[in-house]
């Protein structure tokens, strides 16, 4: 059964903060699978991530305003806010 897309993002939007899940799409499919990879939580400060998960392999420059920075880990992803996690992406896993 095909899950509409509206659907899987308003449960991803409102269980965000109960569980662990990454959203997969193939082929204009979307699904949303629960994942265990250990990745920094949203307000976290960069300082708090570089201790706990180490310095990333990539650090790319802020775009725009406010601005939006990327670190890239082997398995995730983190975005800031100026120096706050707005969101980790799985990137692998």
């Amino acid at each position: 059964m095909k899950i509409p897309s509206f659907l899987v993002a308003a449960f991803v939007v409102c269980a965000a903060p109960l569980v662990s899940a990454e959203i997969i799409s193939v082929d204009g499919n979307m699904s949303v699978r629960d994942t265990a990879v250990d990745r920094p939580a949203r307000g976290s400060t960069m300082q708090s991530v570089e201790s706990h998960f180490g310095a990333p392999t990539a650090k790319h420059a802020a775009v725009g305003k406010p601005p939006i920075t990327r670190w890239d880990y082997p398995t995730f992803s983190v975005f800031f806010e100026n120096d706050r996690v707005i969101h980790a992406v799985v990137t692998a896993g």
